[in-house]
């Protein structure tokens, strides 16, 4: 898998099916920011006419990991990622298209080189906000990952 846009909808395609199917495509990325959307449908409502909380989830975590992959990749190590844990608070109705927007692609770096350098595992802390189409904040997600070098 490769670092563009398109590979890593492509990679959702086959290793994230549920979040493809429901709308979840990534729309840029660079070193320090990701962007994901997500349209509201028929699919991926919950019963109040909004989206529904766990849609919401997949593509503000699509928004933090493609960053970690991405960073992994760049370093040629071995290294495993996993979310450990994870808030979200929710302020308004998810309706329309919502785009998450992850900006800590520096504290990933971070954590990389520092498990790199010491060996041992590292836990970094990554927001993902996401706003409707009128720019109001309508959901923000925060997920721990921890990253750890790979046993040979």
């Amino acid at each position: 898998m490769g670092t563009s846009v398109r590979k890593f909808n492509t990679f959702s395609f086959f290793k994230l099916p549920s979040a493809w199917w429901c709308g979840v495509r990534l729309k840029s990325i660079d070193k320090q920011k990701a962007i994901v959307t997500v349209k509201y449908k028929w699919f991926n409502q919950n019963p109040f006419n909004s989206m529904f909380w766990a849609v919401q989830g997949m593509a503000a975590e699509f928004s933090t990991g493609t960053m970690v992959i991405d960073q992994i990749k760049e370093s040629g190590k071995r290294i495993s990622m996993l979310v450990l844990n994870n808030t979200a608070n929710f302020s308004k109705k998810a309706t329309g298209r919502i785009t998450f927007t992850c900006e800590d692609g520096h504290k990933i770096k971070e954590a990389l080189d520092k498990t790199i350098a010491t060996g041992e595992g590292q836990t970094v802390w990554m927001k993902s906000v996401g706003v409707n189409e009128d720019g109001v904040v309508v959901s923000t997600f925060e997920f721990e990952w921890t990253v750890k070098l790979k046993k040979k």
